[in-house]
């Protein structure tokens, strides 16, 4: 029998399912529930913090100063936090071996 967790992740990529767990993680040390979260970020639908933290779906980037403002994270960070997981290649041509 498969675990929720393999079955949730089965069609994503496995660095998307990193960011949701990471921006789980931000968002449980905030203090957030997913309704909160998606409340204060203006989003119609509270299933879609949902969906990332799964491992399904991206934030658009032109979103990212108002995410990180929401989770209570310095915007640098979480840019590059991003852009590690959802870009890779650029992430590695921007900042080689040097930690996230």
């Amino acid at each position: 029998m498969l675990s929720k967790s393999k079955i949730a992740g089965a069609d994503a990529n496995p660095l998307r399912l990193d960011a949701g767990a990471w921006l789980k993680q931000l968002r449980e040390e905030a203090g957030l529930s997913q309704r909160d979260l998606a409340n204060i970020l203006s989003l119609d639908y509270y299933t879609f913090i949902s969906q990332l933290e799964n491992g399904r779906g991206k934030i658009p980037s032109n979103r990212y100063r108002e995410w990180a403002g929401a989770l209570q994270i310095d915007e640098k960070i979480f840019v590059k936090k991003m852009l590690m997981y959802y870009d890779p290649h650029s992430y590695e041509i921007l900042f080689g071996e040097e930690a996230a």
